[in-house]
């Protein structure tokens, strides 16, 4: 009778956990669809669905296949324990399809049970829209600098298109464009634009991805604004690494560790301070790009917390000092 008992319970709860087979998985999930609007040809489009291990069991993913040739897929992890993100990148192929299309991303699990999770994914690619190159590429800029870049924008059909205004999602992308040129009539008639995109001094150090979009005069509410996308990365002036300190000393025993100043330029350290006097630096005294400063920190006999900041300032002008955050703990001596 036990044994029974047992055994059902064990069914019912296998039962539980396999109900809901296609919802664990769809839960994971940030978002089951995406439409892209209105994109020209030959832009580089893409849009990326997070995926978020929420479970306790490690998530596997199989597969991931297309149902159109006009969207490629692409993990950037396919393991994911828990906790752990990954991210489906959805990315248009404009170059070889035009006009609206429609594809659904298949996602296959096999762990840690079998699952099918069905992405959509909607567009509609102009083909009498060019963008040349396809995206705004900016690579590195280092901060504090402002930095352009030049894209052609090339129309066919009515002689009477317009350019009216470029939108910025960020205060420090700026856009202008500017008419070069009309041929022909309608509707073999061509229009000619430059667009000049400019990344500000005002821009923060990090990774930026966001979309200009260009509104435009054409009749049709859904085709009247093109996106174009804009990629780079804002280097800080000054770096520091690490970007924070933590350690266990016993009393008495001296700590030593080593920093790296990092500068788009030859720079000086001008002072490194510590939270106490506890911590020593050795300080370059000529400019360099990069400085390696040997750190020791001397701790008395008294345990207690190390809390506080290292704060390192430097001769570049206009940037602020860099820190460290120091969380440390002094114990007690040899046992």
């Amino acid at each position: 009778m036990r044994r029974t008992v047992l055994a059902a319970a064990m069914v019912a709860l296998v039962s539980a956990r396999l109900a809901p087979a296609k919802e664990w998985a769809k839960a994971m999930f940030n978002a089951t669809s995406h439409d892209f609007g209105v994109v020209a040809r030959g832009s580089k489009v893409e849009y990326r669905f997070l995926i978020n291990n929420i479970y306790l069991e490690d998530v596997h993913i199989a597969s991931v296949t297309s149902t159109c040739g006009c969207t490629v897929p692409q993990l950037t992890k396919t393991t994911l324990k828990t906790y752990e993100t990954a991210e489906l990148v959805a990315a248009l192929d404009t170059l070889r399809f035009s006009g609206p299309k429609e594809a659904t991303l298949k996602v296959v699990f096999d762990k840690p049970f079998p699952a099918e999770v069905q992405l959509h994914v909607y567009c509609y690619i102009r083909s009498d829209v060019v963008f040349e190159p396809g995206e705004v590429r900016f690579g590195s800029v280092p901060q504090g600098q402002a930095v352009t870049r030049r894209v052609a924008v090339s129309y066919a059909g009515r002689r009477d298109w317009q350019v009216l205004a470029v939108v910025s999602p960020a205060p420090y992308l700026s856009a202008q464009v500017t008419e070069l040129g009309r041929i022909g009539q309608t509707p073999q008639a061509r229009v000619d634009y430059e667009l000049v995109v400019r990344v500000g001094e005002d821009a923060p150090p990090g990774y930026f991805k966001d979309m200009l979009v260009l509104k435009t005069n054409d009749p049709n509410p859904r085709a009247a604004q093109v996106p174009i996308s804009v990629e780079g990365h804002v280097t800080p002036a000054l770096s520091v690494s690490p970007g924070s300190l933590v350690f266990v000393v016993r009393s008495g025993q001296p700590h030593v560790r080593t920093l790296v100043v990092r500068g788009s330029t030859p720079f000086r350290i001008l002072r490194i301070t510590g939270p106490d006097e506890r911590f020593q630096f050795t300080v370059p005294g000529d400019a360099r790009t990069v400085h390696i400063v040997p750190m020791r920190f001397v701790p008395t006999d008294t345990p207690g917390h190390v809390r506080g900041k290292i704060r390192v300032e430097t001769d570049v002008a206009g940037a602020a000092p860099v820190e460290i955050q120091v969380n440390g703990e002094v114990i007690g001596g040899s046992p």
